[in-house]
């Protein structure tokens, strides 16, 4: 693991955090948005079981994820495929993009409503490369060096799964797992791995960072 890489880091519940001037932000709309970005900028999760203005929350599983850009960000498609390729952010928004709007779920059950994701359609990018026969699965590694998922082949050929690009028609930032990030549409979000900087075809599927804790491999909502 290069020193860029994050370190793992697990769910810590940080019971003081509870108290934490929640009762006067619940009383209190005109905080809501300063909340927010506390919520937002909560780095291990522990105020995901406190209020929010019902946005989307910031989780990380590694200490520091090293923030990238337009000049550094490359995603890389190898494995059982016949052109492996890397592909710059340049090279993603030449791609045909799709846009996709569904409801957002986490498992730790804060919900976004009709979020719009848009993005190079998954199956568009392993096109592009050229599946091989024995292929049955995908996986996908992060930038920040420790999470991981995977989908069947079926599941990632889907038309509602992207290598998304944008949010609600504005770049994806870093907090929401830009610059590029894997959007599962009808599986719950920890499918949807955030700072996307691998793809590799594989001839089983291999659990991801949660699954190995016990959830669901098939995280269908």
């Amino acid at each position: 693991m290069s020193e860029n890489e994050g370190k793992p880091i697990g769910r810590r519940v940080v019971l003081s955090m509870l108290g934490l001037g929640a009762a006067g932000i619940a009383a209190a709309p005109v905080l809501q948005g300063g909340w927010q970005k506390l919520l937002d900028a909560d780095p291990v999760g522990v105020t995901g079981l406190l209020p929010n203005s019902g946005g989307f929350r910031y989780f990380s599983v590694a200490a520091s994820v090293p923030v990238k850009n337009e000049g550094n960000y490359r995603l890389t498609i190898d494995g059982l495929v016949d052109r492996p390729r890397t592909f710059t952010l340049a090279d993603l928004a030449t791609l045909p993009q799709r846009r996709v709007v569904h409801d957002v779920q986490c498992t730790d059950g804060w919900k976004v409503e009709n979020a719009a994701f848009t993005g190079v359609p998954l199956s568009a990018l392993l096109d592009a490369v050229g599946v091989k026969t024995q292929a049955r699965a995908v996986r996908f590694t992060c930038f920040d060096g420790v999470y991981t998922e995977s989908l069947t082949l079926d599941q990632a050929r889907r038309p509602d799964v992207l290598a998304a690009l944008k949010l609600g028609d504005q770049p994806l930032t870093h907090e929401r797992g830009g610059p590029c990030r894997l959007y599962v549409a009808p599986m719950y979000f920890y499918k949807s791995a955030k700072w996307l900087s691998g793809i590799t075809v594989t001839d089983r599927v291999q659990q991801g960072y949660w699954e190995d804790y016990g959830y669901d491999v098939d995280g269908w909502l």
